[in-house]
């Protein structure tokens, strides 16, 4: 038997630690989520480019990190005729990206954690991340909404009204936070489609 796997090597080096699988896989993980960060950071950008801006608290500030890049580029620019690729508009929105965490219905740029409205309803100022299960993007100075999370707010306020409001056994109390939430839901719907041009006053 020793004979017959003399010669054996692996298809590639194994990992030379316990839970080197797991780190490799981790790092992969986190690889992907960065790259997905950039991509949907750049794409923001490119809807402020056409005036499609974001809405919410959050708002004046990444507008104003987004003119930044704008002045970032032109001074890379060797003249009229250079032609600003998509590699170089990764390269200054890296920073922004690393900032970035997905909320179910909002984007999260977690930039100053004494700004982070979860992190202050948690008691925890100094964490390093946000706490997405306590973010409240309507109030956070750090959250915006962008069109693609329209459709989960319209749901929402869709379903607390036939669910809640519609209910006539609701109790007053019930209720009143209820019409709260489809409010808060309408007014980030309302916020999303009225966001206007670059020269405009962001909407929050």
């Amino acid at each position: 038997m020793a004979e017959v796997f003399r010669d054996f090597q692996y298809p590639t080096p194994p990992l030379a630690r316990p839970g080197g699988h797991q780190a490799a896989f981790a790092a992969e993980v986190a690889a992907e989520e960065e790259a997905e960060h950039l991509r949907l950071t750049v794409a923001a950008y490119e809807d402020y480019q056409r005036g499609i801006l974001p809405s919410g608290q959050g708002a004046r500030d990444l507008i104003g990190a987004f003119k930044t890049v704008d002045q970032a580029l032109e001074r890379h620019d060797a003249g009229p005729v250079t032609v600003i690729d998509d590699r170089r508009v990764e390269r200054v929105l890296k920073v922004k990206a690393k900032t970035l965490h997905l909320g179910v219905g909002n984007y999260c740029w977690f930039s100053d954690p004494g700004k982070a409205l979860c992190l202050k309803l948690a008691g925890t100022p100094d964490a390093d991340e946000p706490l997405m299960g306590l973010c409240d993007s309507a109030r956070c100075p750090q959250a915006t909404h962008h069109p693609q999370h329209r459709k989960i707010w319209a749901d929402h306020a869709d379903n607390t009204q036939a669910v809640f409001l519609g209910n006539p056994r609701l109790s007053k109390p019930e209720r009143a936070r209820a019409r709260a939430a489809f409010d808060r839901a309408t007014r980030i719907i309302a916020d999303i489609d009225g966001a206007g041009s670059p020269d405009e006053e962001p909407r929050s």
